[in-house]
């Protein structure tokens, strides 16, 4: 575990993360002996070792192993290629794989060459599926269901999810759906009440006891895993990530609880806000992130990138994005700034690393994650951050 910051190291019971894993093969994914399943994953991730060898191993059906990225091997045709050549029924992946997908290919050209008509399920996980991105990939895959679903390194198999391979539920965009079957999945505000209410914000944790296939400690290190999971609220998993509950009791992911910022007393998702600056019709993806800010506290920023073959004018945009984010949430949320970079600082996993964005901004020091997929790139955000001001540590 660990993919965004110090690693930690993952205690698996193998007996019951088997079981978990052949259960969900069948339940989730609707994979069964003799289908072809295809998790886009690194084999060293928990998607991969997971996904890649041991649930198709123990199901019985044909997994594929693919080492590359989704665009420029050769084309962004990659994905639709590989699906039409291996038969693939269910496809599992990060929703930042499509993003990039969008970006050098956004009318999904390529899509057209190819037959991807053994294609039944598109799984998505890892991070938050905006809806810009699950509308995109609708409109081009109309007859597809397109299917985001929740689970962590630890829990080592999907916590929330939609069961395509039990009773297909109604999507709700933006949302991983349902608890799955053994998580008692409860939202608790920062004092520890439960929250009921139907779209208001706390954190995700789950009522132990955490079902097989979970992290039962972290390795070498019993008193780590206690007080990072379980000693904030006794009795629950602190999951670390943020969200709420719809009126019909959807479960919606905005992200880590750390990407909540306080800007002069108002608790503001920066999640809320990568929504709607993903929604402009010029941005192929983008991070927002809070800096420190000596009269407010914090306040949010973002980075875009554009989409390929896209022109506009700098300033322009930076001013409609503003706007976009003043009309939805509120001048309060003091959205001032949104520069334009080329790509984005990740993870070979695609995680954006906003903590590290975060501390180059506000001049702290950082550490350079081992799993970062380009260290010279935060090269480039300095750089890019010095131009715009952007953070105290760049202020004329």
């Amino acid at each position: 575990s660990g993919t965004t910051g110090k690693p930690k190291g993952i205690v698996r019971d193998n007996g019951g993360h088997a079981v978990a894993l052949r259960y969900s093969m069948q339940a989730i994914y609707d994979v069964n002996p003799g289908d072809v399943f295809w998790a886009g994953s690194d084999v060293g991730w928990v998607v991969g070792h997971s996904y890649i060898v041991y649930a198709p191993l123990l199901t019985g059906c044909t997994t594929i192993l693919f080492e590359g990225k989704p665009v420029r091997t050769p084309d962004a045709g990659t994905y639709w290629r590989i699906i039409s050549e291996h038969q693939v029924k269910t496809f599992f992946t990060a929703p930042t794989a499509f993003r990039a997908i969008k970006k050098e290919d956004p009318q999904a050209e390529f899509l057209r060459k190819y037959d991807i008509s053994s294609l039944k399920y598109l799984f998505l996980a890892g991070e938050r599926l905006d809806p810009p991105t699950y509308h995109w990939l609708k409109e081009r895959l109309p007859n597809i269901p397109v299917v985001d679903h929740w689970w962590q390194t630890e829990s080592g198999w999907p916590m929330v999810a939609n069961p395509m391979g039990i009773d297909p539920m109604e999507v709700h965009p933006g949302s991983a759906t349902m608890p799955v079957p053994g998580y008692n999945v409860q939202l608790l505000s920062h004092d520890g009440k439960r929250i009921t209410e139907a779209n208001k914000a706390g954190n995700i944790v789950v009522k132990l006891p955490l079902p097989p296939g979970c992290l039962p400690t972290l390795w070498n290190d019993d008193e780590r895993f206690s007080s990072s999971y379980l000693t904030q609220y006794p009795g629950y998993y602190l999951s670390g990530d943020g969200g709420y509950l719809d009126e019909d009791g959807y479960v919606f992911i905005m992200g880590r609880i750390d990407d909540v910022i306080n800007v002069a007393g108002h608790r503001l998702s920066t999640g809320e806000m990568e929504e709607i600056v993903a929604s402009h019709p010029a941005v192929a993806e983008c991070s927002v992130f809070g800096i420190n800010d000596d009269l407010r506290g914090q306040v949010p920023v973002g980075l875009v990138v554009l989409k390929d073959g896209v022109s506009v004018d700098k300033g322009a945009l930076e001013k409609e994005l503003i706007e976009m984010v003043r009309k939805e949430i509120g001048s309060f949320a003091y959205f001032r700034q949104a520069a334009i970079v080329q790509r984005l600082p990740k993870t070979r996993s695609g995680k954006i690393l906003r903590h590290v964005m975060r501390k180059i901004a506000d001049g702290e020091e950082y550490t350079v994650p081992s799993t970062i997929d380009d260290p010279k790139i935060l090269e480039e955000i300095k750089e890019t951050m010095d131009n715009h001001h952007i953070g105290q540590a760049f202020q004329e």
